[in-house]
């Protein structure tokens, strides 16, 4: 088998295929975010993605199936228990999340509340479920008027905190937020910094997600400690804590931002792992139910492909994904129990179909052949390389 000596490996955050055989427990039975999206827009227009087999893999609206594709193709199965951002992660990195995170649908517990008050020294408003943006505007006068912060959650497992930098510094947020995190268990607690004023809040890039320490080994470490390079684009080293990872670039601005930071790092001379997160499909147009945003965010990322594969060298691959879906025209805001994409691009690539994985950790299993030389059960290394 030839020898990889770098994988680039992109999420679209929640960019799902279809419900999973278990979706009716999670109550998203019928889900389909990349389905849906050309469905509820009049059909997608991303002919790379289409070149790689995307088509194939479920039926969407303008994306055509292909006798014939560029890349290999298939989706993923989870097998974690949750549908969340640090699960999907952690899971095709190699661990397998076997009792899901603590979520609060009606807001955190009074001890919880209590506690950290007390620790903080500082007051709390909110402690409920819901967005981001909303929150701000409902209650972002009063935090400014009394310096109490905004605790919020979502259907994810995470404690969020926000508060207006004028009032909170970033510094200090962190500091909450670092507190919060040797309290809970959450997968995340999320530092959520706004400007503005009344009427006109707006959320800053300066989030920062508090993730617990990987509870094993995971594919990142073993590159790392191997004395391969791994480098993290977007929120990457926020979920995994820093731990396994070589060099960060931060967080993205945009998808945008996280797809230029990504070719920047391929123009660089390393050997091992690139692993970008590109959050906006999710928190951007997901969670927000907006399909016309995630379509025309799937169509910028579809245009940069060909400036991606040309910065790409003959022994290297880039695996596309997601973490879970988001279904924006499915009932509520929260999260899809959905596969996952797979789509594989290289100079030297098999155009084959990998079919149904069982386990979004065949992505780490693969990635350890290709670069390790391990053989690995769940890899599907030696079906890609020629």
């Amino acid at each position: 088998m030839k020898k990889i000596e770098r994988v680039t490996l992109i999420v679209l955050d929640s960019a799902g295929v279809g419900f999973l055989p278990d979706a009716a427990e999670y109550g998203d039975l019928g889900a389909n975010t990349f389905a849906h999206i050309g469905y509820a827009t009049g059909g997608l227009n991303v002919p790379n993605m289409e070149k790689l087999g995307l088509g194939n893999i479920t039926d969407i609206e303008g994306v055509k199936k292909l006798e014939v594709t560029e890349g290999a193709y298939g989706k993923a199965k989870e097998v974690s228990k949750g549908k969340d951002t640090t699960t999907g992660h952690w899971e095709m990195a190699g661990i397998i999340t076997d009792v899901p995170f603590p979520t609060y649908p009606n807001g955190f517990p009074e001890d919880i509340i209590k506690e950290f008050e007390e620790k903080t020294g500082t007051k709390t408003i909110g402690n409920v479920v819901a967005s981001g943006t909303a929150i701000i505007k409902e209650l972002g006068d009063e935090h400014v008027k009394t310096g109490a912060l905004i605790v919020y959650t979502s259907a994810d497992s995470v404690f969020q905190i926000a508060a207006h930098e004028d009032i909170v510094p970033i510094d200090k947020l962190y500091e909450y937020c670092k507190i919060a995190r040797k309290m809970l268990n959450v997968g995340r607690v999320i530092a959520r910094p706004f400007t503005g004023e009344s009427g006109n809040y707006t959320r800053t890039p300066r989030r920062h997600d508090f993730s617990l320490v990987p509870t094993s080994k995971t594919i990142l470490n073993k590159l790392k400690e191997a004395g391969k390079d791994v480098v993290a684009v977007g929120k990457i080293s926020d979920i995994f804590a820093g731990d396994g990872i070589t060099e960060s670039k931060g967080v993205n601005k945009n998808n945008l931002d996280g797809i230029e930071k990504t070719i920047k790092a391929l123009k660089e001379d390393t050997k091992g792992l690139i692993f970008t997160n590109l959050v906006d499909f999710d928190m951007a147009y997901g969670h927000r139910r907006d399909p016309i945003g995630y379509k025309n965010a799937l169509e910028e990322f579809d245009n940069k492909l060909p400036e991606i594969y040309e910065n790409m060298k003959e022994n290297e691959i880039l695996i596309v994904t997601a973490d879970h879906g988001c279904d924006p025209i499915f009932k509520g805001t929260d999260h899809t129990r959905e596969y996952i994409p797979l789509l594989v691009y290289g100079k030297n690539i098999n155009p084959v179909n990998l079919k149904i994985r069982g386990k979004f950790s065949d992505i780490a299993d693969t990635i350890e052949e290709l670069i390790l030389g391990v053989e690995k059960e769940g890899s599907f290394a030696k079906d890609i390389i020629k």
